[in-house]
């Protein structure tokens, strides 16, 4: 009876040493994923503003190539929409969009869908909630992070942003 008992404990502690270990490693594993996805997106972006260091502030249009959304945006600021706000939102580097060898081709079908994701951004926020009478706030907006929360594909349970 005695010896069942250890054996017993035993495997419990075994059992959840191993489901420790298990729920560490998967961390480790996410973790490691969310700092390379960090470490690319630095390294584009710091690729880029040495390439634009002096034209911050002139108009994309004028310092990158195939700008559509951004026109007369500063070519700083776009950086940091790209880094911050579309990068950031769906959880992705500058290559889920772009060929990073040549950024200013359209040969990824992801970049379109950004570009009409925006226009249905600027709709919603331009057109549609401003005709909503009696929002709180004077100007309530929507962007990329309000459906995507960090993802690729937008949160359709809010609990969980991958479902």
């Amino acid at each position: 009876m005695k010896k069942a008992l250890i054996f017993s404990l035993l495997l419990s502690v075994v059992m959840g040493l191993c489901a420790f270990n298990l729920k560490t490693t998967k961390a480790l594993k996410k973790l490691s994923a969310a700092d390379s996805l960090q470490a690319d997106r630095k390294h584009y972006m710091d690729e880029f503003r040495l390439a634009i260091k002096g034209k911050e502030k002139a108009p994309a249009d004028s310092v990158f190539k195939n700008i559509k959304l951004f026109k007369g945006v500063p070519a700083g600021r776009v950086l940091a929409i790209m880094n911050f706000g579309y990068s950031n939102s769906l959880g992705v580097s500058c290559g889920h969009c772009h060929d990073t060898q040549h950024f200013e081709m359209d040969t990824k079908p992801e970049k379109e869908i950004t570009r009409k994701m925006a226009a249905m951004s600027a709709k919603i926020n331009n057109v549609l909630l401003k005709s909503i009478d009696g929002l709180k706030g004077p100007n309530p907006v929507v962007n990329c992070t309000t459906c995507h929360r960090g993802s690729v594909k937008p949160a359709l349970d809010m609990s969980d942003p991958a479902k």
